[in-house]
């Protein structure tokens, strides 16, 4: 399949506003392989109703003629319900190379069981607050998921129970925010989605909304130090824009297009052309009690669901 359009600036443009955007990975990870690992990434799919299975099948296509070495996906692989669950692990199958992800909150409130058992059957593997080692070409690549914080489900301390520290080491989280606790424990990049990159763009009124009344720290794309030259200094978080919507598919705004992004690991920044450089977060950190907000998390989930019993069910 042809790329659509070169933009010049590290991204193409594909079909169905599919835009394809590559950056290289941590600094750090040049030290430690000797040749760069390819990683696609998507996030949010949100298989059903609003987002065309023509869609979803596109992407992988674009995935496969970039002939990633691995790919991950974090979360948010369905929208309100069950009814896709055979279209997602018809998805998941299409897949060339492996495949692994961590849930979303949209998973969760859709029923988590049923979307882990469909991702199964697709070939995903699902890391839930856990850890795996891969190998690829004789390098060794260490992937740490976090489950979903939103719903209450992330559990940091377990997630890095047994982890190597002299390993190249990528984290997996839905929620962005989730970063700044995995650069402490010495990983140094982190992808993650969520957001859709707030879908309108347009005025940045995506920072606006995601940002000054979410509260979000991170909207879409890079932010922190790629730089950072040990493991104790802070590392940098990738937020996608996603593939699919959840209740509205408008995306207005360049920043807000449907996204497949590329990472060379292994690849130093500023060694190949990259659509933007590391960006300021959107709000400072602030000091909150972590049980508190995690238990705050979990009683909004509980509520969700509750509601979500009482409605009729999607057919």
């Amino acid at each position: 399949m042809a790329r659509k359009k070169d933009n010049g600036d590290g991204t193409t443009q594909e079909r169905f506003g599919i835009r394809l955007r590559r950056f290289a990975g941590s600094a750090l990870y040049s030290d430690t392989l000797n040749a760069p690992i390819r990683v696609a990434h998507l996030t949010d799919l949100h298989v059903g109703l609003v987002t065309p299975m023509k869609v979803q099948a596109a992407a992988v296509d674009i995935v496969h003629r970039e002939k990633p070495d691995i790919v991950v996906i974090t979360g948010d692989f369905v929208c309100h319900s069950h009814a896709f669950l055979d279209d997602l692990t018809e998805i998941m199958r299409r897949f060339e190379v492996p495949i692994f992800g961590v849930l979303g909150n949209h998973d969760y409130w859709a029923g988590a069981p049923g979307v882990r058992k469909a991702l199964k059957r697709g070939g995903l593997e699902l890391l839930t607050n856990q850890s795996t080692v891969i190998e690829i070409r004789g390098q060794k690549l260490q992937l740490v998921g976090l489950d979903d914080a939103y719903t209450g489900h992330a559990d940091r301390h377990k997630a890095l129970k047994g982890i190597s520290h002299h390993l190249p080491t990528l984290g997996l989280s839905h929620i962005a925010e989730e970063a700044d606790g995995l650069w402490a424990h010495g990983i140094p990049f982190v992808l993650s989605g969520h957001t859709h990159g707030g879908q309108l763009t347009v005025a940045r009124l995506n920072e606006f909304a995601l940002g000054r009344i979410g509260k979000h720290r991170y909207v879409h794309g890079l932010y922190g130090r790629r730089e950072a030259h040990r493991r104790e200094e802070h590392g940098a978080v990738y937020v996608g824009a996603g593939l699919g919507a959840a209740v509205v598919p408008l995306r207005v705004g360049e920043r807000g297009n449907r996204e497949i992004a590329l990472f060379e690991l292994g690849m130093k920044p500023g060694a190949l052309i990259e659509h933007h450089a590391e960006q300021t977060p959107l709000n400072p950190p602030r000091e909150t009690d972590e049980a508190r907000a995690r238990a705050l998390a979990h009683e909004r989930f509980q509520a969700r669901r509750k509601r979500r019993f009482r409605a009729p069910r999607e057919h």
